[in-house]
């Protein structure tokens, strides 16, 4: 069994919920287990934690570490910013760099407007749909994530024994204090039915139609073949602009995002994440005539820390690794191998487990056997049992997100891959007794 504790972590945070309540700033980081953990540092693939552990990363801070921890490139570029200025209130070349360089990598980015956090970005979006169709309803779908904010806080996890008939799903609040009356015009459907969201968008009442080109967030779950295609053309025939939300896949599953990956072009899209490797920066991209309406003043986005120039200098250097074609070969390569040894251990393990998704973003499903098609289809997956699984890996030096989502880095070489699928088959026979009620 595991020689990893991590007690002092335990310890830290229940003293620091004295001040911080939970000891956490993030409710995404609540009921981890063993315990939430408090970290010294990051180097490439690895964390170091206050018990003096070191452990393979796939959290990668739910997404943004792309280039592993503290890469020395980015590290450099932000230093170069620190001694000229962190914060001007006016503009610096930095920002304009930086948006070329989006501008240039991803297919919808006419224009670019930065923004703080990738729940910043969504609203601005909506906003911008809701203008320039002078229309309100905004449909999103089950499962899928779009930030914290009330607006779009629903159904992004709803209970299944809530979820309600697939033709008419339940709106679902996720969080208790959400204001009911910031959702009345949004509409929740079940992704992936084709004939539902056209004919639904044909109405010709509906601002923005807004998704996870790939649900990334819940499932690791493809569009089926002419669903997007679709959805973008009933978009474009009834005056509805269509919104990718990248936050997760944008600079992730290649230099373009999904959408540039999967051959679909959105009217809008959002990022965060991993187009700066750390740092606080998101950004919606689009159609000139959408994004220009923002120059009138009429549309209002503001935020004090947008396009921070440091954060700036890191965005321009992550992205310029990003653009670079031997990055993602190798992640794609790294990451295949990961997957399909992730699917191989479980197999051999006799459990039922899909592993799916792109291989630089990719979800286990414990206790599936076809992969799902949308939100309902995670029914069936047991989900403590997972945790039960990601606790054991934990002890075995791998920290693996307990949803199932699994990040990958440019650090994870072939070796890291190797030792990553060492702990996999290792946790898996000690813990086989506690998942025998998965075997068939």
């Amino acid at each position: 069994m595991s020689n990893f504790t991590f007690s002092r972590s335990e310890a830290r945070v229940r003293e620091a919920a004295t001040i911080v309540p939970g000891g956490v700033n993030s409710n995404f980081r609540l009921g981890v287990a063993p315990t939430p953990l408090v970290f010294e540092r990051g180097e490439g693939p690895y964390l170091h934690d206050i018990d003096g552990n070191r452990l393979i990363d796939y959290y990668l801070a739910l997404g943004p570490m792309i280039l592993g921890h503290s890469p020395a490139d980015v590290i450099a570029a932000a230093h170069g910013q620190l001694d000229k200025g962190l914060l001007y209130g006016g503009q610096s070349e930095l920002e304009y760099e930086a948006a070329h360089r989006v501008s240039a990598m991803v297919p919808c980015a006419e224009r670019v407007r930065f923004a703080g956090s990738g729940s910043e970005a969504v609203q601005l979006a909506l906003r911008l749909a809701r203008a320039v169709t002078e229309r309100l309803t905004v449909i999103k779908f089950e499962g899928h994530y779009h930030g914290w904010l009330d607006s779009v806080l629903w159904s992004n996890g709803t209970p299944f024994d809530e979820v309600g008939p697939e033709e008419n799903p339940t709106k679902y609040r996720a969080s208790a204090g959400q204001d009911p009356a910031a959702g009345e015009n949004l509409e929740v459907l079940s992704w992936n039915q084709e004939e539902q969201i056209v004919s639904r968008i044909a109405k010709g009442d509906v601002a923005a139609v807004i998704m996870e080109a790939t649900m990334c967030n819940s499932g690791g779950i493809f569009a089926k073949p002419g669903y997007l295609e679709a959805v973008r053309e009933a978009c474009t025939k009834h005056g509805t602009i269509l919104i990718f939300d990248e936050v997760i896949t944008g600079f992730r599953v290649g230099p373009g995002g999904a959408q540039k990956r999967l051959g679909v072009t959105p009217d809008l899209a959002t990022f965060a994440k991993a187009m700066a490797n750390g740092f606080t920066v998101a950004a919606v991209a689009g159609r000139a005539e959408i994004m220009d309406q923002l120059s009138t003043g009429h549309i209002m986005h503001g935020g004090t820390y947008n396009a921070q120039p440091v954060a700036m200098a890191a965005a321009i250097a992550t992205m310029d690794r990003l653009v670079q074609s031997e990055t993602f070969e190798a992640m794609e390569r790294n990451g295949t191998r990961l997957m399909n040894g992730i699917a191989e251990a479980f197999a051999e393990a006799g459990l039922p487990a899909t592993v799916t998704g792109y291989p630089q973003i990719f979800t286990v499903a414990l206790g599936l056997t076809e992969p799902a098609e949308n939100y309902r289809g995670l029914a069936k997956v047991d989900r403590a049992a997972y945790r039960h699984f990601t606790a054991a890996l934990l002890g075995n030096g791998v920290r693996a997100l307990e949803r199932g989502a699994w990040f990958l880095c440019t650090e994870h070489t072939e070796d890291v891959v190797d030792e990553t699928l060492a702990a996999v088959r290792k946790t898996l026979a000690e813990i086989g007794p506690d998942l025998a009620h998965l075997r068939a």
